[in-house]
């Protein structure tokens, strides 16, 4: 008899480490596990920042998945962008544009999320993200051909707006973000005599009236009063009313002369969860305790794309947020449900307890709460560091992180642009590829025309 054929889209938290799971517990004979991925690595995505900043390297955080000493899934390149649930056919589009389909016997959905926009005018076309290894070296490249071109610039008014940067999301990214490059302009402009670091501004919105709530009130206030020690203006309660090339209006009324607009206001699910006709919840894949699909035998979906719910809070209507720490916990659960149901076993629900949170933001300045227990200063930065240390899969991964962060501890940055600025920037669909996915009648007439191919 034929292998059962296990398909798992996304190379994520979630997905790594189901496969991970699935190729140490079940023997070749078992299964035919296949990976579909655009990239043969695992995003290592809350250093992301650090990567923009120049603390680390591109490389150190994208974390091989041909690396693992139990290597046999097949990894497959490219993107899924439409499901026939009924036809148990995924539709992929490979990294050179040709369409192919993948049948499975078993799907695992782990597709992720993507930087969620709203109909703001000039948004999409000018502002940039924070999801992708490319969206970060970019944002680097761009931040130090602004602080170039404004050295360069006799023009006050252009020196102005290569000079003033704004992010948009008080959340962790943002947050984040905001604080990494902004301490990359303050070292950087000491290599640039003619510019005054008095006319640097980082400006970082967010309608929510707490910055990251989730701390709590007196860890985000510790963490508003790192940001605006600094010479960060944080505005609450004000987002972007329109984006342009070279100013960004804000709800407020004020207009900032601006060529940098970093949007981090928050995540909504893949676009390949609206190709499958199925039940969805705050625009995730509705999902059991067990991470089954209801109504779609042998389809399982977890991570940043399900809605899972969260027993460890008693269920009622909670989901399970869309964390590093969650998704690595259901990629576990996942992979033994998946067993399970090959060796016809019973499935086990998802339960994990919350272990904290960690906010890195530069330097000696961090927020962390692991396990309740509120820190600031260089405490929360060694737990924050070590836990992200610690969740790095392979121990190539660990020594390169640890060596770029000494290295840069000691020796500083270069400041050095890589070359990836282009006379068009690409837009925030054209890095995360948005526009790529079938309708759910797309996606059937496919599958049709596979059935009439035999």
């Amino acid at each position: 008899m034929a292998r059962p054929r296990i398909l798992v889209v996304g190379s994520g938290f979630a997905g790594v480490e189901c496969v991970r799971r699935l190729e140490r517990r079940l023997s070749p004979g078992e299964a035919d596990i296949r990976m579909v991925t655009p990239n043969a690595y695992q995003l290592y995505l809350p250093l992301l920042p650090q990567v923009a900043s120049g603390v680390l390297t591109p490389q150190s955080i994208a974390v091989s998945l041909r690396r693992s000493s139990r290597h046999r899934t097949r990894i497959i390149p490219g993107a899924a962008i439409g499901v026939d649930t009924a036809a148990k056919v995924c539709v992929i589009r490979g990294i050179t544009g040709e369409e192919s389909h993948q049948a499975y016997d078993h799907l695992v959905l782990t597709p992720g999320s993507i930087t969620r926009t709203f109909d703001v005018p000039g948004l999409t076309e000018h502002a940039r993200g924070m999801k992708t290894l490319a969206e970060a070296a970019y944002l680097r490249d761009h931040v130090i051909a602004q602080l170039d071109l404004a050295d360069a610039s006799q023009d006050e008014a252009e020196r102005a707006s290569r000079l003033c940067f704004v992010v948009v999301g008080g959340g962790y990214a943002g947050t984040e973000t905001a604080a990494c490059l902004q301490r990359l302009t303050h070292h950087a402009v000491r290599r640039y005599p003619r510019l005054d670091p008095g006319r640097i501004s980082w400006h970082l919105l967010d309608l929510a009236p707490k910055l990251m709530p989730e701390l709590g009130d007196s860890l985000g206030r510790a963490a508003l009063d790192i940001l605006r020690r600094r010479g960060i203006q944080v505005s609450l309660g004000v987002s972007v009313a329109k984006a342009g090339p070279e100013e960004v209006t804000l709800t407020d009324g004020r207009v900032l002369p601006s060529r940098t607009l970093i949007w981090t206001a928050g995540v909504a699910a893949s676009p390949l969860i609206g190709t499958m006709d199925a039940e969805t919840e705050r625009g995730r894949l509705v999902v059991t305790a067990q991470l089954t699909v209801p109504q779609a035998p042998g389809v399982f979906a977890l991570g940043d794309a399900a809605a899972v719910p969260d027993l460890a809070r008693g269920g009622n209507g909670a989901i399970c947020p869309p964390t590093a720490q969650h998704a690595l916990r259901q990629g576990r659960t996942l992979a033994d449900n998946v067993i399970a149901s090959l060796r016809g076993r019973p499935l086990r629900p998802y339960v994990h307890k919350d272990l904290g949170l960690v906010v890195d933001l530069g330097g000696t300045d961090a927020v962390s709460k692991p396990l309740g227990v509120p820190l600031r200063g260089l405490p929360a930065q060694a737990v924050a560091r070590g836990y992200h240390w610690s969740a790095l899969r392979t121990g190539v991964a660990k020594t390169r992180v640890m060596t770029n962060w000494l290295l840069n501890a000691v020796a500083g940055d270069d400041f050095v642009r890589m070359g990836f600025q282009s006379a068009k920037p690409p837009r925030l669909r054209e890095f995360e590829r948005t526009d790529a996915y079938l309708t759910p009648a797309q996606v059937r007439e496919h599958t049709r025309a596979l059935r009439a191919a035999g």
